[in-house]
C-alpha cells in the first residue's frame, strides 16, 4: 500500500481526533449526556465523509450506536468493525498535566481522556476507510458500529444486536480497543478476562456518631468494611471467597511455558508504574497474574467525614466498589452470585450490608488458527516489518463473547495501545506512531482476509 495520501494527511488526520476528543463524552455522568450525543453526530459525519452508505444513529434506550457499511460486493466477505466513542470520567482532573478535555500533543503523543481508550483507535479505521477510499481500494464488504456505553456495560447493545442479526450478518469482528507489548513488539491479544462488578453499602447506626461518645460501643461501618475487604485475600493473595476456583481453567505446564515466552521485565515493569516490587497470587509470575488468573480488587472506598480538619464523627455508611477480572469457565452469573452470598455472610451483627451487582461480562479466547487472525498477524508484519506475538489480555471486553453468542462470529483483537498509555488513569495519552501505524495497517487487513476468503 501507497503511503503517501497517509502521511500527506497526517496533521490533517490529528487535527480530526482532537476535535473529537475535545467533546467530554462521559457516559457514566448524567450531565455529560449532551456530550455523548454530540460525539455520535460528530462520529457520524465523519463516516459520511469517508464515504459510507446507510449511515445512521441508531437509537437505543441510551446512548445511540454509529453505524455505516460500504457493501461493494455480496460475493466478497463482510467484516464488521466494532468500537465505543464514549469514555471514562475524567476524575480526579488535578491529577492531569493538562486539562482532560483539551487535548495537547507532547514528546510525539496525544495527551486527553480517550485518546487510546476508545477514541483514538475507532478513529484510526474512519481514516483507514479514507485511505482505502481515496486508493478505490475496498476488497471485502465492511460494516461499522460504534457503540457510546461500553464504559458502562454495553447494556443496549445486546438489545440491539439481538434485534438486528440480519443487519450485522459478517463473517468476522475486528476490534481495536487492546494494546501490543512494545512498538518494537507487535502483538494480538488472543484472550481476555470477563468482570463482575459489585457496588457495597455497610450501614451501621441510623445517623453520624459523635466519636467520643458512641466510640467502642458501635460498630463502625468503615472499620468494618475494611476488615471485611481485607479478608477477601489470604496470605498468598488467594481469593477467599468460596468456590471462587471451582470453574476455572487451569492451563498446562507447557501452556504457561509458552506463555511466558513473551518479553517481559518485571523490573520494567516495576519502574514504569512507580513501584518497589511486583505484588500478586502466589506461585505465578506477573505475565500469568495479569493474563490467566481472576483477581478481586477495591476501584473505590469512602464514607465518613473527608474535608479538611478534623471532624470526630463515627459515620453511619460506608461503600465500596469492587470488580473481580474472570478467566475460562468462570461466569459473571456464577461469580456475582457467589460475591453476594459471601460478602453479606462475612458482615458482623452490628451492621447491615447491601450488595448491588452492576455489570459483568464473559471471559474469551479467540483462536489463532483461523483465517481473520493470520490476516491480522500478516497485516502488523507486513507494517511492522515483524511477526506479532499472540498475548492475553488482563482487561474485558464483554461484547466479544456476547457476539460470539448472538451472532455466531469471532472477534480479531487489532489493539495499537500500550500498557504505559494510562488509560482509565489521569494524563491518558496515545503514541502518533501508534494512531498513524494503525491506519497504516487496517487496509492490509482487508486485503489478506478478503484474499484468503476467496
Amino acid at each position: 500500500m501507497d503511503t503517501t495520501y497517509l502521511k500527506e494527511n497526517q496533521d490533517r488526520f490529528l487535527t480530526e481526533l482532537i476535535d473529537w476528543l475535545r467533546i467530554p463524552s462521559v457516559s457514566a455522568d448524567p450531565k455529560f449526556h449532551g456530550d455523548v450525543l454530540k460525539a455520535a453526530d460528530y462520529l457520524k459525519a465523519r463516516f459520511e465523509e469517508v464515504g459510507l452508505d446507510n449511515v445512521e444513529l441508531c437509537p437505543t434506550a441510551g446512548n445511540p450506536i454509529v453505524y455505516g457499511e460500504k457493501l461493494v460486493d455480496p460475493s466478497l466477505p463482510t467484516v464488521l468493525v466494532y468500537g465505543h466513542y464514549d469514555v471514562q470520567p475524567a476524575d480526579p482532573y488535578e491529577l492531569w498535566d493538562s486539562p482532560p478535555f483539551e487535548p495537547v500533543i507532547k514528546n510525539e503523543k496525544i495527551y486527553a481522556r480517550g485518546a487510546c481508550d476508545d477514541k483514538g483507535q475507532v478513529y484510526m479505521h474512519v481514516k483507514a476507510l479514507e485511505v482505502m477510499k481515496q486508493a478505490g481500494d475496498f476488497p471485502c464488504n465492511i460494516k461499522i458500529m460504534i457503540e457510546g456505553e461500553e464504559e458502562v456495560g454495553s447494556n443496549n447493545l445486546g438489545i440491539f444486536v439481538r434485534a438486528n442479526k440480519e443487519k450485522l450478518k459478517a463473517d468476522v469482528i475486528l476490534v481495536s480497543d487492546t494494546g501490543m507489548l512494545a512498538n518494537d513488539e507487535p502483538s494480538i491479544e488472543v484472550g481476555l478476562r470477563g468482570l463482575s462488578y459489585h457496588e457495597v453499602e455497610v450501614t451501621g447506626p441510623n445517623r453520624d456518631l459523635h466519636s467520643g461518645l458512641y466510640g467502642g460501643a458501635v460498630a463502625n461501618p468503615i472499620n468494618v468494611l475494611c476488615k471485611m475487604i481485607a479478608s477477601l485475600h489470604d496470605e498468598n493473595n488467594h481469593i477467599t471467597i468460596p468456590e471462587f476456583y471451582n470453574n476455572v481453567a487451569e492451563l498446562s505446564a507447557e501452556e504457561r511455558e509458552e506463555l511466558n515466552r513473551v518479553p517481559h521485565s518485571d523490573d520494567e515493569f516495576k519502574k514504569s508504574i512507580g513501584l518497589p516490587d511486583v505484588y500478586g497470587e502466589k506461585g505465578y509470575t506477573t505475565v500469568e497474574r495479569v493474563g490467566i488468573r481472576p483477581t478481586l480488587d477495591v476501584n473505590g472506598i469512602w464514607g465518613g467525614y473527608t474535608g479538611e480538619g478534623a471532624k470526630t464523627v463515627i459515620a453511619s455508611k460506608a461503600y465500596a466498589k469492587i470488580s473481580m477480572r474472570l478467566v475460562p469457565n468462570q461466569t459473571s452469573d456464577e461469580i456475582t452470585a457467589l460475591f453476594q452470598k459471601h460478602f453479606t455472610r462475612i458482615a458482623p451483627s452490628g451492621v447491615t450490608v447491601t450488595v448491588k451487582p452492576h455489570h459483568g461480562g464473559e471471559p474469551v479466547v479467540t483462536p489463532t488458527d483461523s483465517v481473520a487472525y493470520k490476516a491480522a498477524a500478516d497485516a502488523m508484519e507486513t507494517t511492522f516489518g515483524k511477526r506479532p506475538i499472540p498475548t492475553r489480555g488482563g482487561g474485558s471486553i464483554p461484547i466479544v463473547a456476547m457476539f460470539k453468542t448472538e451472532l455466531g462470529l469471532d472477534t480479531v483483537l487489532l489493539g495499537f495501545g500500550l500498557d504505559s498509555d494510562a488509560i482509565h488513569s489521569p494524563n491518558e495519552h496515545y503514541g502518533v506512531f501508534n494512531f498513524m501505524k494503525g491506519i497504516e495497517t487496517i487496509p492490509h487487513f482487508y486485503q489478506n482476509y478478503a484474499a484468503a476468503m476467496k
